[in-house]
C-alpha cells in the first residue's frame, strides 16, 4: 500500500464522516441526495463481497467493513430516521440513465469474465458517476450548505488520490490491465463531469428551460 492509497482512504472516511455528522448533528438530512447514496451504497456492496472469500489484510478488511456500515448508516438517516426532511422533490434524478449503462459497460469491459470481477468493474464503474444525483440536486435547489460543498471536496479528493494509487501500482508491478486504465480514465473525468452537469444545469434553469429529461 502507498501513501496516495492510504491518503485516499482518509480523504474518503473524512467525507463519510463530515455527511454522518452533518446529518446527525443538524437531524436532517436536508440538501443531501438519498439517489447518490444508494448507488453508493450499492457499490461498496457490489465491490466488497470479496469480504466473504479473500482476506488481504486486516486494514483492508477493517476499511471494507467501514465503508459498508456507514453507506448503510446513511441510508438508514435518511430513509427512516429523518425520513422527514428528506427533499425528495429535488432529488429527481433519473438514476436509469447511470445504472444500465454500467452494468452493460462491466459485462462487456472487465479483468475477467467471472461474476466477483464483474460485480467488481461495475462498482467502479457505478462509483465514478454516483455522484452526479447530489450534483443535480444541488444545481437544481441553486444552493449548497457549506458542510455539503465539504463533502464533495473530500470525496473529490479521494477519487483524485485514488487515480495516482493506481498509476503507481501499474508502474510498480509493470502491467497496463485493460480494466483499470479505462477505470481511472472514468474516475479522471468525474470532476468534469459534474462540472459540467452542474454548469449546464443551472444555465438550463435560469434560462427557463425545462430540464425534465434528467427528471
Amino acid at each position: 500500500m502507498n501513501i496516495f492509497r492510504l491518503a485516499g482512504d482518509i480523504s474518503h472516511l473524512l467525507a463519510i464522516i463530515i455527511l454522518l455528522l452533518k446529518i446527525w448533528t443538524s437531524r436532517s438530512c436536508a440538501g443531501i441526495s438519498g439517489k447518490s447514496q444508494v448507488m453508493f451504497a450499492i457499490t461498496y456492496t457490489a465491490r466488497y463481497l470479496d469480504l466473504l472469500t479473500n482476506f488481504i489484510s486486516l486494514y483492508n478488511s477493517t476499511m471494507k467493513v467501514i465503508f459498508l456500515a456507514a453507506s448503510y448508516a446513511t441510508l438508514y438517516l435518511i430513509y427512516m430516521r429523518f425520513k422527514a426532511t428528506y427533499d425528495h422533490n429535488h432529488d429527481t434524478f433519473r438514476v436509469e440513465f447511470l445504472l444500465i449503462p454500467t452494468v452493460i459497460l462491466s459485462v462487456l469491459i472487465n479483468h475477467d469474465f467471472s461474476p466477483l470481477e464483474i460485480l467488481w468493474t461495475f462498482s467502479i464503474y457505478l462509483e465514478s458517476v454516483a455522484i452526479l444525483p447530489q450534483l443535480f440536486m444541488v444545481s437544481k435547489t441553486g444552493e449548497a450548505e457549506s458542510i455539503t460543498s465539504h463533502y464533495l471536496f473530500a470525496l473529490g479528493s479521494y477519487r483524485a488520490l485514488y487515480i495516482v494509487n493506481w498509476s503507481c501500482k501499474e508502474r510498480s508491478f509493470n502491467y497496463q490491465p485493460k480494466t483499470e486504465v479505462f477505470v481511472s480514465v472514468t474516475a479522471s473525468l468525474q470532476p468534469t463531469v459534474g462540472a459540467t452537469n452542474t454548469l449546464a444545469t443551472s444555465l438550463t434553469v435560469s434560462s427557463g428551460l425545462p430540464i425534465c429529461w434528467l427528471e
